[in-house]
C-alpha cells in the first residue's frame, strides 16, 4: 500500500500512522522525523536541512522534496509507505507524483482525517494545557488551523479529482478511528 494521510493539527494523524504502518506492513514516513533522522546521520541533506533550520527559517518546498524522495527510495519503503506530513502544498504534490510516476507508482488512497475544527482547538487548547506549551495559545491554534485549510484545500480537491481520498470521521476513541480507518481501506482492495 503506497498512503498519504492528511488531517488539520491535532487530528490525530501521528497517532493512527503507526497503527496504519503496522497493520499494513509499511513504514510511516514523518517528514519531521525524516529531517531529524538525516540531521542526526549528518549526510549532506541533513546538513542542509540543520543550517536552513538553525537560521529560523521553513525549509524550501525542493529540499523537502529531495528529503522525501530519498527516503522513499530506501529499501523498506519499496513495497509501499505512508507519509504523514507531506505533501503539504501543490507543489509537493507535483514532486510526488512525477517521482511516483518516473518510478511506475501510484498511490492507493490518500486518508483525510475529518474533525470539526472548533472540536480540534479545544482539543490543542486542552493538550497545550497537559503539556505546558505556553505558545500553543487559541490565537496560535487558530492561526495554525487556518494556515491548514488554506494550503490543505487544494490537495484534498486534487485528491478528490483523482479518486483517491478516503475521508474518515475523525472524532471518537482512537481504537474507533483507527478502525474506520481500516475499513475505508480495505473496502478500497
Amino acid at each position: 500500500m503506497r498512503l498519504l494521510i492528511i488531517g488539520a493539527p491535532g487530528a490525530g494523524k501521528g497517532t493512527q500512522a503507526s497503527s496504519i504502518a503496522e497493520h499494513y506492513g509499511i513504514p510511516a514516513i514523518s517528514t519531521g522525523d525524516t529531517f531529524r533522522a538525516n540531521i542526526k546521520g549528518g549526510t549532506e541533506l541533513g546538513k542542509k536541512v540543520k543550517a536552513i533550520m538553525d537560521a529560523g527559517d521553513l525549509v524550501p518546498d525542493v529540499v523537502t522534496d529531495e528529503i522525501v524522495v530519498d527516503r522513499l527510495g530506501q529499501s523498506d519503503a519499496a513495497e509501499g509507505f505512508l507519509l504523514d506530513g507531506y505533501p503539504r502544498n501543490l507543489h509537493q504534490v507535483e514532486a510526488l507524483d512525477g517521482y511516483l510516476s518516473a518510478n511506475g507508482l501510484a498511490l492507493d488512497a490518500v486518508v483525510s482525517l475529518e474533525v470539526d475544527p472548533e472540536l480540534l482547538t479545544a482539543r490543542l487548547l486542552k493538550r497545550a494545557q497537559i503539556e505546558g506549551r505556553a505558545d500553543d495559545n487559541e490565537e496560535t491554534i487558530r492561526n495554525r488551523m487556518d494556515v491548514y485549510t488554506s494550503q490543505t484545500a487544494p490537495l484534498i480537491d486534487h485528491y478528490r479529482q483523482a479518486g483517491l481520498l478516503v475521508p474518515v470521521d475523525g472524532v471518537g476513541e482512537i481504537s474507533d478511528v483507527r478502525d474506520r480507518i481500516f475499513s475505508a481501506l480495505d473496502a478500497r482492495a
